[in-house]
């Protein structure tokens, strides 16, 4: 197990770096959806789905 360990640290490195980054992401989503960002980073005014946004309602 310690010679498997000992060949694949790298990988395993950065396997774990992605997983981190990942999981930073869905975080970083969530907690921005929670107050109501929006994800795509524009205002609704220039976007075709406007109208289906729920963000959208209070804008208009």
């Amino acid at each position: 197990m310690i010679s498997w360990l000992a060949a694949n640290w790298g990988n395993i490195l950065v396997i774990l770096i992605v997983t981190g980054l990942l999981a930073l992401a869905v975080f970083t989503m969530v907690r921005d959806k929670k107050k109501g960002k929006s994800s795509c980073g524009c205002g609704c005014a220039g976007c075709a789905l406007a109208d289906k946004c729920k963000g959208a309602k209070g804008a208009k």
